[in-house]
């Protein structure tokens, strides 16, 4: 396996119509395994068709999570799946992907902290603290998928409430936001 690379290089797979990926910085083919282990190591990649030079880097890892999942490492829940689908053509399509961003990149600052509260590490108070807040980004992140009676199909909501509801939206997470910015700081 390749060696983490220092600067942020980004190192290209080339995808063959034989479904064959070949990584151009070790000159070897490889699988999507080693691309997940690639993932996990923080390396950055780039898979592009060998034929036409097209990214298709984003049909690779949505590969590796179907993979994953068909393993029995399950992480999506169906319900989340459903919902992650009917919001395709909806109204706040464009602001999930930037959501879902910063909410896993806000457990992945906490997963430190609860990693050594689940192995003793911190007293019974921190803990508490630590699964407060993430029982908050969650129902946070659950509220803001759960379809709302008056907002489905755009029937009785005017241009006007869709944007009352998307600043209320981003009024919530911004007020998450500075919770946990108090608590962390």
């Amino acid at each position: 396996m390749a060696k983490a690379k220092t600067g942020g290089d980004v190192v290209t797979i080339k995808k063959y119509a034989n479904r064959r990926l070949y990584d151009t910085e070790s000159s070897s083919y490889v699988t999507l395994e080693h691309l997940s282990a690639m993932t996990r190591e923080g390396r950055e990649f780039r898979v592009v068709d060998a034929k036409t030079g097209e990214d298709i880097t984003r049909g690779i890892l949505t590969q590796i999570i179907m993979d994953e999942e068909s393993r029995g490492a399950t992480m999506l829940p169906v319900n989340f799946l459903r919902q992650l689908i009917a919001l395709y053509g909806d109204s706040m399509q464009a602001m999930v992907p930037q959501y879902l961003e910063a909410s896993l990149e806000t457990f992945r600052r906490n997963q430190a902290q609860l990693r050594d509260a689940m192995t003793g590490a911190f007293a019974a108070g921190p803990f508490a603290e630590i699964a407060k807040r993430n029982a908050e980004l969650f129902s946070a992140a659950a509220g803001a998928f759960a379809p709302k009676p008056a907002a489905r199909g755009g029937e009785g909501q005017t241009g006007e409430g869709r944007d009352r509801e998307l600043a209320e939206i981003k009024a919530q997470i911004a007020a998450l936001q500075a919770k946990l910015d108090k608590i962390e700081g």
